[in-house]
């Protein structure tokens, strides 16, 4: 097997603009009240003015309430497996996200939950009636892409943001 030739940023933008708009869900990653990690998985929305993710989370579930302890996490977005493909080489972005519990009728509650039923559209009675679900913008503080076998690549913060507020077609 060889690895694929180094990325230009172009490719490396246009591979990271295809899996955000491809996958509509995410691996989110906390840390148990006995300091263990804990992965699972989350829906999740891009608030592009902001450059945020969005997820739409139950109190029930046990990552939101160590979300709501400790709002350091991880969030990676991968793309599918292809039947008969390499596993190791499939398109992703590893972020480390600042949590933040978006209070509901606040402005950004309000802005959050638009951009999350524009992806989601089904979710409405979900957001609206049933109040042990949270929404949680999560800002990124770090992220590294692999955008194949061999081309991983810690990304600039800049970038992210640009990327993220740009549309990008699926």
């Amino acid at each position: 097997m060889t690895r694929k030739e180094l990325m230009t940023p172009t490719e490396l933008e246009t591979s990271f603009k295809q899996l955000m708009a491809q996958q509509r869900t995410g691996s989110l990653a906390t840390i148990t009240n006995q300091g263990l990690p804990y992965v699972s998985m989350a829906p999740f929305a891009i608030d592009r003015e902001s450059a945020q993710f969005i997820i739409h989370i139950s109190e029930l579930a046990a990552h939101t309430r160590y979300l709501m302890q400790r709002p350091q996490a991880s969030f990676m977005v991968c793309a599918s497996e292809v039947p008969g493909e390499p596993v190791r080489g499939l398109p992703r972005v590893s972020y480390q996200v600042e949590a933040t519990d978006l209070a509901r009728g606040t402005p950004a509650w309000e802005a959050a939950e638009k951009h999350y039923l524009e992806r989601f559209p089904n979710s409405a009675p979900i957001l609206t009636e049933l109040k042990d679900f949270h929404l949680f913008a999560l800002k990124i503080v770090r992220a590294r892409q692999v955008a194949g076998f061999g081309a991983a690549k810690t990304l600039a913060l800049p970038d992210i943001q640009r990327w993220l507020q740009e549309p990008f077609a699926p």
